[in-house]
């Protein structure tokens, strides 16, 4: 059984062990101890199995009225079980909550499973970052989902 619940700092250690699995450059636990207790626009969540151990996780920014995702990982042995479906979804229940008009994230270009994942839930790919990953030059692919409430803004521009 996987719950999803708000990270704070009991999973700093296993989320730091996550993105070091999943990831070519990844943050450190500096990094997330931050997110967790300086950044007011953090929006944090973990999968936590049976034995209280995170086994995912993924971030947002709350950036104005714009939710910008930072990372969403799985460790691999967890992979296929609808983890990433269920942070995701913790994610966009809590913007439309703060009444977000949307969410963006890049993806890399090469990452075909994540952009699966991104486009089962309503993302759509709306443009291209150059060279946007430093450690390999690759691109990324820029994806946007929009809420409802995006035509009700866009229509007070």
């Amino acid at each position: 059984m996987i719950d999803i619940v708000p990270m704070t700092e009991k999973y700093i250690d296993d989320v730091t062990e996550i993105d070091e699995s999943c990831f070519h450059v990844p943050w450190t636990r500096s990094d997330f101890e931050k997110e967790v207790k300086e950044n007011k626009m953090a929006i944090y969540y973990v999968a936590v199995d049976e034995n209280g151990k995170a086994v995912g996780y993924a971030g947002m920014w709350h950036v104005v009225n714009e939710g910008h995702i930072t990372n969403v990982a799985v460790l691999e042995e967890h992979r296929r079980e609808g983890i990433g479906d269920m942070l995701m979804e913790a994610l966009e229940e809590k913007a439309l909550e703060l009444e977000m008009i949307g969410i963006t994230l890049e993806v890399r270009i090469s990452n075909l499973g994540a952009q699966k994942l991104y486009t089962k839930h309503g993302y759509k790919p709306e443009g291209f970052r150059k060279r946007y990953y430093t450690d390999t030059n690759e691109d990324a692919v820029i994806m946007w989902k929009y809420f409802p409430n995006y035509e009700n803004y866009s229509e007070t521009l």
